[in-house]
């Protein structure tokens, strides 16, 4: 997502759009932008006049805003909490594994603490055993495994019946 770019979303913000704050200048606050914004559950967001805002900048490496992925512990658990507190919609479900679309997550961090299973890491904190993971999530999206591209919303899609190659050939837990 670039900077300035209005996302559309879908639970639990239905209706509501996800907008770079304009109190990101460094001589504004957002409560001067917004005079009583109303924190939503991850501090960097806040809604003010039914949009929901993100506060502070993004973390960025070369230019791109950098993601959260999801690994091997999530293969054959999807405990799917992350998708409920995601306020953008960009957690999809494949068969055995959940995955992050990279180019819509807004980077708020509110889907890493409610894993109960420690899949979700911040990209550059992604354990190295699992770092194949960061691609895998990526790739899921493209021609080659889903055809999804960027859809916008993993609401509107539902689960796929397709996993990553690497996902769907991992050794069942057990």
């Amino acid at each position: 997502m670039s900077l300035g770019k209005t996302v559309r979303t879908e639970p639990p913000y239905s209706g509501r759009t996800l907008t770079p704050c304009p109190s990101r200048a460094p001589d504004r606050s957002c409560q001067s932008v917004h005079h009583n914004p109303r924190p939503v559950r991850d501090p960097r967001l806040h809604r003010a006049g039914g949009v929901v805002y993100l506060q502070g900048e993004h973390r960025r490496k070369g230019g791109k805003a950098v993601t959260y992925t999801i690994c091997e512990p999530c293969i054959d658990v999807k405990d799917k909490g992350c998708v409920d507190e995601c306020p953008v919609d960009c957690i999809y479900e494949g068969p055995r594994m959940l995955y992050i679309h990279p180019d819509e997550c807004v980077d708020c961090g509110a889907c890493e603490p409610v894993c109960p299973v420690t899949a979700i890491f911040y990209e550059d904190d992604v354990p190295a055993e699992w770092k194949q993971f960061t691609p895998i999530n990526a790739e899921w999206f493209s021609d080659s495994v889903t055809g999804l591209g960027s859809p916008g919303g993993a609401a509107q899609v539902g689960p796929k019946d397709v996993d990553h190659p690497v996902v769907a050939a991992w050794p069942a837990a057990g």
